[in-house]
Formats: structure tokens, C-alpha cells, sequence
């Protein structure tokens, strides 16, 4: 059992490795429960092999420790994953795994929160107490895959983006790509490499930039305001991808809101083009509109053309669960399992409820929730 001015943090991704590196600095002891077998489980199993980070590495570091000078700006998913290996060496962090939480809830007459997990392997229930709970599964903790009317008639192979690792496997095959993101842009690029006559639905408007635009403007936000920033990326991005009326023969349109904007409003990212947009324009990958409806093995979308596939991977997203176990909070996290107090005050709910990693800020944001909630809680001890 954890001591009793201990933390339970639900989630060891890197916002729940941040969180307890904070906490070990301090002293503070904590308890790290995990529901998969590993820590970092979707860039450990569930990324793709030819992942790299989309912000430079600079963004993307952990408190308190750096990534070697010698990598490149952009790590691959490998070099992360070695850089969350390394992390988790220095400072000793051992997560309590295959732990899925069915709930927590705070007591109040004891003043803990009490967090029942199933072992998985077990399959018994154990029950943990601290004086503190850091919610740390992160953004994309559940996979989601949309209903669409027709998909049990598919005859070919459905997948979501998690399960992909590879263009390999797909060459030569007729790849329907649901979901604009980054994951499905690069993932569609990717099947085009290898071979795949591959095609993507595009939906919604997206802004289109490179990785170094991104880099410049996150160094501009230092010193401009997101207005200026954001207008300027805009023009970047129409001096090298096109302006609205050249992106939308290929079935693409720019939103009237910023790409920064849109970050810290909505959360939604801008595409960070790694090559997509050149073989979109070329014509070696198709866009297509929104999917409506699956008929054997035909996928229909909106307008009426419908084109054949052998298979669709859905690039569609993720969902929280933390609405489903976490009891009595009313205050910190909505039905979504994302913050309701705006940022910078996002991290801290009531009764020693924290939340890291959830503000739709990266890496970069999970890193500074994790050194707030150690120094707010060292404060309080």
C-alpha cells in the first residue's frame, strides 16, 4: 500500500513519467499504475515505424532531462522511445502494470482518494489510497474508430491508425485513409511509398505546414502575439503549398481561423507535411470527401462516387475514459475527459485531484503540468 501523503498517478505515458520524475526530485512518494504491460505504450506498440517528432526535440523533452546534443531535430519514433527508456532508468520509475482503474473516488471522511484497479493478470480487484490522484492517461488513451452505416458488410480489411505499422504490407493495394490529421496524412504518404494506391478522405478545412514553419512559429510566439504569428504562417504556407483557390482543386481548404489559434482553442493541430501534399498534387494520392457509407466492398462518400478498397485504416482520433472511473469530480474534467478550467489553470481540480498532459499543449505541456502539480503538492506537504 502507498504511504500516507503518497500520489497515485493513473497513466504512465510520458505525461505520467513526467509527473513522477517531478515528485521523485522532491521526495515525494508515489505510486504509478499502468493498464498495459509497458510504459509509453502507444509509441512503444501502437505508433508507426517511419514516426518522427513533428515539434523539434527542444519541445518535446521531459523535465529535467535533456536529449543528446547529437540527435537530430526531429528524433524518430525509435529515438524517442530510447530517450522514455533512459527516462525512466535515471530516475527510477517502476509503474504498477496491466492495472486498469475502475475507479477512484475521493473520501471524505479520510481525506484520500481511494483508486480500485483489476490486475490483469490476476483479474482480482486491488484497491490503493494516497492523499493525492494525478489523472496522466493522457489524450489519446482509447482509440476511436467513427460508426459509419454499412462497415459489418466490408469484405476487405478495416484497421484503426494504432494497429498500423507499416506500408509494406498494403503494396499494390486499393488503401482507403479516413482522418486528415497528421497520423493519416503521414500514414497515407507512407502506404504511397511502398506501393499502395492509396486515397484519403479529407472532410474539414486543415492548415498545412512544414516542420520548420512550426519551429519558427513557436519561436515567434516568444516575442509577437498569435494573430501576428498565425498570419504569417498563413502566408508561408500559401507561398509553399498554394494559395485557397490552387489547394482546393485537390479537394483541400484552409480554415478562416489560425493554426495557432486553432491549437489553443480547439486543440486541433495543424498538418505537419512530411511529403502528403506533393503526391496529393500529383495525383498518386487521391483526396476524397466525407465517408458516408460502406457496401460490401465499395465505400461510398459524399456526392454519391463510390470507389472500391481492399482496405480501410481509420486515422479518426481517440476518446478518454476517465469520465467512466473517476467519481465525485465535478470540477476539473468534462464528459471528454479534458480540463474545464481554461489554461494555465487547467492542471489543478479540488481535494488533490491533478490532471497532466491534458491540455492539448504536447509534450511540451504535459512536461510543465507535471513540474506544477510536484510543487503544488510539495507545498501542501
Amino acid at each position: 500500500m502507498p504511504e500516507e501523503d503518497s500520489v497515485i498517478i493513473v497513466g504512465a505515458g510520458p505525461s505520467g513519467l513526467a509527473a513522477a520524475a517531478c515528485l521523485s526530485r522532491l521526495s515525494i512518494p508515489y505510486l504509478i499504475l499502468e493498464r498495459e504491460d509497458c510504459y509509453a505504450s502507444l509509441w512503444k506498440k501502437k505508433a508507426y515505424d517511419r514516426l518522427h517528432l513533428h515539434l523539434a526535440k527542444k519541445y518535446c523533452e521531459l523535465p529535467h532531462m535533456e536529449m543528446p546534443a547529437d540527435w537530430p531535430k526531429f528524433p524518430s519514433r525509435q529515438q524517442f522511445v530510447q530517450y522514455l527508456d533512459d527516462y525512466a532508468d535515471h530516475f527510477g520509475i517502476r509503474p504498477m502494470y496491466r492495472r486498469s482503474v475502475e475507479s477512484g473516488r475521493f473520501d471524505e471522511s479520510e481525506k484520500k482518494w481511494n483508486v480500485v484497479v483489476r490486475n490483469g493478470d490476476s483479474g482480482e480487484l486491488e484497491e490503493y489510497s494516497g492523499r493525492f490522484l494525478v489523472v496522466a492517461s493522457g489524450e489519446t488513451s482509447d482509440a476511436f474508430v467513427p460508426e459509419i452505416d454499412g462497415i459489418n458488410t466490408f469484405t476487405g480489411r478495416v484497421i484503426h491508425s494504432t494497429q498500423y505499422k507499416s506500408g509494406k504490407e498494403y503494396a499494390d493495394m486499393n488503401v482507403l485513409v479516413v482522418g486528415a490529421g497528421n497520423s493519416g496524412m503521414e500514414i497515407a504518404l507512407d502506404l504511397s511509398d511502398f506501393g499502395a494506391k492509396t486515397s484519403i478522405v479529407v472532410r474539414s478545412p486543415i492548415h498545412i505546414l512544414s516542420r520548420e514553419m512550426v519551429y519558427l512559429g513557436l519561436m515567434l510566439l516568444k516575442y509577437v502575439s498569435y494573430n501576428i504569428v498565425d498570419s504569417f504562417m498563413v502566408i508561408l504556407s500559401k507561398l509553399m503549398y498554394g494559395g485557397d483557390t490552387t489547394i482546393s482543386k485537390y479537394g483541400i481548404s484552409r480554415p478562416e481561423e489560425g493554426p495557432f489559434f486553432l491549437k489553443v482553442k480547439y486543440g486541433k493541430y495543424p498538418v505537419i507535411d512530411t511529403g502528403t501534399v506533393g503526391k496529393i498534387k500529383s495525383g498518386v494520392i487521391q483526396v476524397l470527401p466525407k465517408l458516408v457509407s460502406i457496401r460490401g466492398g465499395e465505400a461510398v462518400f459524399e456526392g454519391g462516387k463510390s470507389h472500391p478498397f481492399d482496405v480501410i485504416i481509420f486515422a479518426t482520433g481517440f476518446k478518454r475514459s476517465t469520465n467512466i472511473w473517476l467519481k465525485g469530480d465535478d470540477y476539473l474534467l468534462n464528459e471528454d475527459g479534458l480540463p474545464k478550467p481554461s489554461f494555465p489553470n487547467h492542471w489543478k481540480g479540488k481535494n488533490g485531484l491533478y490532471c497532466a498532459g491534458l491540455a492539448r499543449r504536447g509534450l511540451y505541456g504535459a512536461a510543465m503540468d507535471a513540474q506544477n502539480i510536484a510543487n503544488d503538492i510539495k507545498a501542501q506537504l
